[in-house]
């Protein structure tokens, strides 16, 4: 279940089948008016375009990574190595990628090559967020072990960046190489200078924080979890903010001319913000379901997004409009029997991951039919960490309840779940109510 937090992991298993019967299915040519690129087994949570805007990758929760033709609309390349989601991908100055998972390994690839070129390790956590300096030198991760690592391009070991408390959910560059921005669960963007050992300024935030950009002036954005963009100059002073959106925004990408910002909520709408006047010009309507990943065209007017729903769409960013005339096609509201329930609107940003009914099965999530009673990680077909084995842990009402209480790293340590919690007790209530009713076998 997700509330303001990143992406959810999962497992290779059926997703990498799925992913498999895709990719024969995908036309060797499509027209532009079929615009959604359609491969991935899972939820896309990475995307990075080329500087030609020719090509571009993706990476998803069914654990794999997909080079994309933008010419033709079809998949290039399916890129197999990480064990987990693959949670972040960057494309390099040299003509490689780096993608990095759930597992905490970063590979660096080739293309063309069936194995990486190198496997960098050192994350004892999910990495979420990768970033390629503009001067070409150097990589950058961010990890729920709540470090940011720095990786030189041309080998040798990283430089550690600590002193978050929380996950550390985003980071970039600067646009001059010389500081990297990072962001985290714990209130507060980090700016590290990197000639030297300089400490980091810390700025404090009103509200957890999921995502970050940096425009080509310099001007920091980052996503909160109360729905805004938060607006600083390199330096840190905050110069605004902006309402995307009621849900929490998940996922940020500036447009390379600097006019717009997306920012896109784990409600799945997008809402594209002008820079320069501070305000919301429009917002993005798709299927309902949580877009993990974003990223302009170079023509600043097109937007990929990466979503729940496994596909890759396009957008007419100006307009608003899907430039797919099938783009919100859809296979219906899976909560429309509970409307008016608070307990389902709780639940709403959980069904990208976890179904209700055993006919349904597993998604990145193990389904929740007959939860209660059930001991943790004993839902069948379903791959879960061995942490969870090990721990004595009956759903009850009760126990469910506190999961969202304390927060599912406190509760279930060895979780992939993000880190999230309920604070209202009355919600709490009503959303194992919810449960109650609807996933009785």
């Amino acid at each position: 279940m997700v509330q303001g937090a990143n992406a959810l992991p999962a497992k290779r298993g059926r997703f990498a089948l799925l992913t498999a019967v895709a990719l024969i299915v995908l036309p060797i040519g499509v027209t532009a008016a079929f615009a959604q690129l359609r491969g991935h087994g899972g939820p896309v949570r990475g995307l990075a375009i080329s500087a030609d805007g020719q090509s571009a990758i993706s990476g998803s929760f069914d654990s794999t990574a997909i080079r994309w033709s933008l010419t033709r609309n079809a998949a290039e390349q399916v890129l197999r190595f990480h064990s987990d989601a693959v949670n972040a991908v960057v494309l390099l100055a040299d003509g490689r990628a780096a993608t990095a998972g759930a597992d905490g390994r970063i590979a660096i690839w080739t293309f063309g090559r069936t194995e990486p070129d190198a496997v960098l390790e050192g994350h004892t956590a999910p990495i979420v967020a990768l970033a390629a300096s503009p001067d070409g030198t150097a990589l950058a991760s961010a990890s729920w072990d709540r470090t940011v690592r720095l990786w030189p391009l041309a080998g040798g070991a990283p430089r550690v960046l600590d002193g978050h408390t929380q996950n550390v959910n985003g980071v970039a560059f600067t646009a001059d190489s010389h500081a990297l921005i990072s962001v985290s669960y714990d209130l507060s963007v980090r700016i590290w200078p990197l000639s030297g050992a300089e400490t980091p300024t810390v700025v404090p935030m009103p509200t957890p924080l999921n995502a970050v950009a940096v425009g080509p002036d310099g001007e920091i954005a980052v996503g909160g979890a109360d729905g805004k963009v938060y607006f600083l100059t390199d330096a840190g002073a905050r110069t605004g903010e902006v309402a995307a959106g009621p849900r929490p925004v998940i996922s940020i990408a500036i447009s390379p001319d600097g006019a717009q910002v997306a920012a896109a909520s784990i409600g799945g709408a997008v809402g594209v913000i002008d820079r320069k006047a501070r305000n919301l010009a429009r917002t993005l309507v798709g299927p309902g379901l949580p877009v993990w990943s974003m990223v302009f065209m170079p023509d600043s007017r097109t937007l990929l997004t990466g979503g729940a729903d496994n596909i890759i769409r396009r957008w007419n960013a100006a307009t608003g409009e899907p430039i797919d005339p099938i783009l919100l096609e859809t296979a219906g509201d899976p909560l429309a029997a509970y409307a008016g329930d608070r307990g389902a609107e709780i639940f709403r940003a959980c069904v990208a991951c976890h179904t209700l009914a055993a006919d349904q099965g597993n998604r990145a999530g193990p389904t929740l039919a007959g939860i209660f009673g059930r001991r943790i990680a004993t839902a069948p077909g379903y791959n879960f960490s061995e942490a969870l084995k090990h721990l004595d842990i009956v759903w009850t009402p009760e126990t469910i309840s506190k999961l969202f209480e304390v927060g599912p790293q406190a509760y279930t340590p060895g979780t992939k779940m993000p880190e999230q919690r309920i604070g209202s007790e009355q919600d709490r209530a009503a959303l194992v109510q919810f449960l109650e009713r609807a996933t009785r076998r």
